[in-house]
């Protein structure tokens, strides 16, 4: 793994110093205050989950609601060969409705006493460089990538600490590298809360075409889990207001036995054909798991799931679990309401192996509306309203589970 990512770094040097005389984004920089922004970005989220078939005694619902506040300062580069420039976020979230009863749905720490914490605040930054189009960043970042992704689900993201190295040389190509070893969860402010000892990838996405792309990727988690990763992704435009796109994505995991008690692998694919017809878009998905166990992510970042069929609630990654996906998006500009759409999928996944003799179903269905404020003095406002419903066989993953979450999203750009 070493070795495989110092080439990486050698091709993006070996790049750079190769296309000095061709314009390049370090040479085109305006400077390390003219290229900064200033961003505020405000999210409230209303989440309710009803545990159907709870066990006696065990907490049967979730409900609660919270504000988190996001600043961020991104700094441009300083000229001349080398840049240099830092990223800096402050990250606050803010308890609006609780209870010890309704705790625990992701989007805060929890106190002694069993309650939400009330605010939570963390700061972080990263200095960077760049040479020509590679720039190399160290610190607090978000990340996203098929095999390290910082999850934003609830009201703050997950924040991941280390190195990242990308590399946009040659036209079309984009190479990544990247060494991490820390990541902060979603509702814990503490360093390193999500446990992550050290995780070291590489990656290259190229553009074949304007219409053909494709992406691998490979990690290393330290005792944890390799993968490798593929995308290929292609579009086929039929009319004028028609096109086909297919997306294809295949994971290998090998899990250590050090953390799993046993080797084991896992692969998992899925495939998704979707046509679109000026407002409406039809998707059709299968994805297939096979191997000694599970697809399992998390470690790597809550995000770390390219998969079809990873849905609101659910990723119908199971053990030998086959599933297949039926979507249906709405766009409204069409009908002359800009910024409105809509959007309903069902999810079926079968033949899950859960243990010996075992063949599980379930299910889940997605419902959206979304309206983004066009114009004015609140441009860019979001209101998104998503529903879930959830149904497994008896003993499976929460079995019975209904879930609505209200998300209001309002960005700012202060420079």
């Amino acid at each position: 793994m070493q070795v495989m990512k110092w080439s990486v770094i050698a091709l993006a040097v070996a790049a750079g110093t190769s296309q000095m005389a061709v314009a390049s984004s370090q040479s085109e920089s305006n400077g390390f205050v003219e290229d900064s922004s200033f961003n505020i970005f405000n999210r409230a989220l209303y989440f309710n989950r009803d545990f159907r078939n709870a066990a006696p005694g065990a907490q049967s619902y979730v409900e609660e609601t919270g504000l988190g506040i996001r600043l961020l300062f991104e700094s441009g580069f300083t000229q001349g060969t080398v840049g240099v420039g830092v990223d800096a976020h402050s990250l606050s979230s803010i308890k609006l409705d609780s209870g010890r009863g309704r705790h625990s749905t992701g989007q805060f720490g929890t106190t002694g006493d069993g309650r939400g914490d009330d605010t939570q605040t963390e700061v972080g930054g990263a200095i960077k460089f760049r040479i020509s189009d590679t720039v190399l960043k160290y610190g607090n970042q978000f990340v996203d990538n098929p095999v390290f992704s910082t999850d934003d689900s609830r009201i703050l993201p997950e924040v991941g600490t280390g190195t990242l190295l990308t590399s946009n040389e040659i036209s079309g190509l984009e190479l990544t590298a990247g060494r991490f070893t820390a990541l902060n969860s979603q509702e814990y402010t503490g360093r390193d809360s999500a446990g992550l000892k050290e995780i070291n990838f590489l990656g290259a996405s190229y553009s074949f075409t304007d219409d053909f792309s494709g992406a691998v990727f490979a990690s290393d988690a330290d005792d944890v889990f390799k993968k490798k990763y593929l995308n290929l992704n292609y579009n086929l435009p039929l009319a004028e207001d028609q096109a086909l796109n297919f997306d294809f994505n295949f994971y290998k995991t090998d899990y250590d036995k050090r953390t799993y008690g046993e080797s084991g692998d896992n692969k998992i694919w899925s495939l998704a054909a979707a046509y679109s017809l000026g407002a409406h878009r039809l998707t059709l998905a299968h994805q297939r798991s096979s191997g000694d166990a599970g697809y399992d992510y998390g470690y790597d970042g809550g995000g770390a799931i390219y998969l079809a069929n990873s849905v609101q609630m659910r990723d119908f990654n199971a053990k030998d679990e086959r599933s297949w996906q039926a979507r249906y998006d709405l766009n409204m500009a069409t009908f002359g309401i800009p910024g409105l759409s809509f959007m309903a999928r069902y999810v079926s996944g079968s033949n899950i192996d859960n243990g010996p003799g075992s063949d599980l179903n379930r299910w889940e269905r997605n419902i959206e509306g979304k309206y983004v404020v066009q114009e004015g003095a609140a441009k860019d406002l979001m209101f998104r309203v998503r529903q879930a419903t959830y149904r497994a066989d008896d003993g499976f993953e929460g079995g019975k589970l209904d879930e609505v979450r209200l998300i209001v999203e309002y960005p700012l750009s202060v420079l």
